[in-house]
């Protein structure tokens, strides 16, 4: 009996063990495919898809589309990695907070860009507004990043449901099928970010208050 309680014991031990690494792996594969990044991307495919905005020519659209990733995804992850073997900093010290300025800094830089781009591209006010509202949030988190280390993840979710409240409002659509669907998402994005155990629950919470604050004020003043 006391060999099979052992033989029991073990088998516990090894699923948890199991359950627990496809838990941690799960939440790493969120974190990659929702990353911060992408977030303004997803922001002008939905309203290129969702709204009137499905009527402008298919080449402008593409140009637009292609440009806003480049300059948001490819150049910010190209200037980060530059940074870091340049200056011999690994990838894990990144993410300690008080290492991330320099990340901060170069990605606003490239939003910055973008935004030029898009003004040469004759694009809407309203949705190089997205930008705008996503560099005035990554300012944010970087002085909040002097004393906590802000959850980027979860104020890219924020951002998503801030600014689907002004966009139904100027596009004339109802939005509370996607906004559940967005608050689903940010609630399994922040949650992979506690298990991962790269942000506490306050930082979590404080990145998504501060992402939605600017994504309602960036799109309806900036």
């Amino acid at each position: 009996m006391t060999e099979e309680k052992e033989y029991i014991e073990i088998g516990n031990m090894e699923n948890e063990a199991f359950g627990e690494k496809a838990l941690k792996a799960a939440s790493h594969i969120l974190s990659v495919v929702f990353t911060p990044f992408i977030m303004p991307t997803l922001s002008f495919l939905f309203l290129y898809l969702f709204t009137y905005l499905a009527f402008m020519p298919l080449v402008y659209k593409g140009i637009v589309l292609g440009s806003v990733y480049f300059f948001t995804v490819c150049v910010p992850i190209l200037l980060i990695y530059l940074y870091q073997r340049f200056c011999g900093k690994g990838m894990q010290e990144l993410k300690e907070r008080k290492k991330r300025f320099a990340p901060y800094a170069l990605t606003a830089i490239s939003y910055c860009i973008c935004v030029i781009i898009l003004y040469r591209l004759y694009a809407p006010h309203y949705l190089s507004a997205i930008i705008m509202a996503c560099i005035s949030c990554i300012m944010i988190c970087g002085l909040c990043n002097l004393k906590w280390k802000i959850s980027t993840h979860t104020a890219a979710c924020g951002m998503l449901i801030g600014g689907l409240l002004p966009y139904s409002i100027i596009f004339h659509f109802n939005p509370l099928g996607w906004l559940c669907g967005f608050i689903l998402l940010s609630g399994l994005v922040g949650t992979a970010r506690l298990i991962l155990q790269q942000n506490t629950l306050f930082e979590v919470i404080l990145g998504f208050v501060i992402g939605m604050f600017c994504g309602i004020i960036g799109i309806l003043f900036i």
